[in-house]
C-alpha cells in the first residue's frame, strides 16, 4: 500500500499529476480542489494517497488531509459510487463541506457534483451519516500531519527546475475552522450529547458563521441542541 507521497511535481493535467520521487514518476489523480492547492511544476510536494487495485488496473488517489483521504475511503464504500464520484463531490464541497452535508443529512448539497443523482446522494447522506462525527473530530488531530522536515531536504534537487530556497508545498494541515469544529465536537460529546446529534448541530453551527472559534461553536451548538418550547 502506498499511503504517501514526497517528491517534486513533475507535470499537472486536468485530473492527475505526475510526481517523480527520486526518478520514480507515480501519476496521481486528485479533485479540483487538491489540485489548485498544490504547486507549480518542478516544486516539492507532499500528498497522502489511495490505492486503487483491480485485475486490469491500478491507480493512485492524491490528498492534501487525511480528512480528505477518509471521505474518499467512505465515499467510494457507498453501493454505486465509484472513485470518479468521490472526486468529484470532494471538489464540489470539499472536506469539511462533505463533513457539513453528511453531518445535516444534506443530500441537496451533494447532488450538486457532477454526476451525482439525487438517489445516489440520499444513499450516501443515508449510509455515512453515522460516520461524519469520527471523520469531523479527525480535524483536531492533524494538525502537523504533512509538516515536519522542510520539503527540499528530502526530495532531490530537480536538474532544469531547482526548488527555491525554503520553498514547502502548499499547506497540508486542516483549516483552523475544521480544527475548531473537531474541539466543539469533542467537547459536546463530553457534555453527554449523541455523536450524530453534536456533529449536525456543530455542522450547522460552523454553516452558519464559518470564521467562528472552538467557543463560538460549542454555544451556538448548544442553543441548536436546546430542547424547544
Amino acid at each position: 500500500m502506498i499511503g504517501k507521497l514526497t517528491g517534486r511535481l513533475d507535470y499537472r493535467a486536468p485530473d492527475h499529476v505526475m510526481i517523480d520521487v527520486r526518478g520514480v514518476g507515480y501519476i496521481v489523480y486528485c479533485s479540483d480542489r487538491t489540485l489548485a492547492s498544490l504547486p507549480t511544476a518542478g516544486e516539492a510536494v507532499q500528498l497522502y494517497t489511495e490505492l486503487l487495485v483491480r485485475e486490469d488496473l491500478m491507480q493512485l488517489f492524491g490528498f492534501t488531509s487525511l480528512v480528505e483521504k477518509e471521505w474518499h475511503r467512505l465515499l467510494t464504500s457507498v453501493q454505486g459510487v465509484g472513485a470518479k464520484v468521490s472526486l468529484a463531490i470532494l471538489s464540489a464541497l470539499g472536506p469539511e463541506g462533505v463533513s457539513r452535508a453528511i453531518a445535516l443529512g444534506d443530500w441537496a448539497a451533494v447532488k450538486a457534483a457532477k454526476g451525482v443523482g439525487p438517489k445516489t446522494a440520499q444513499r450516501i447522506v443515508l449510509d455515512l451519516k453515522d460516520k461524519a462525527p469520527s471523520v469531523m473530530a479527525m480535524g483536531g488531530t492533524i494538525t502537523e500531519a504533512l509538516d515536519g522536515p522542510d520539503l527540499d531536504a528530502v526530495v532531490e534537487p530537480a536538474s532544469e527546475a531547482p526548488v527555491k530556497p525554503g520553498r514547502k508545498a502548499a499547506p497540508k494541515a486542516p483549516t483552523g475552522a475544521a480544527a475548531a469544529s473537531a474541539g466543539a465536537l469533542s467537547a459536546l460529546g463530553n457534555l453527554g450529547y449523541g455523536p450524530s446529534d453534536a456533529a449536525s448541530a456543530v455542522a450547522e453551527a460552523a454553516g452558519d458563521n464559518p470564521e467562528a472559534g472552538e467557543a463560538e461553536l460549542i454555544r451556538a451548538a448548544l442553543r441548536l441542541l436546546a430542547p424547544k418550547g
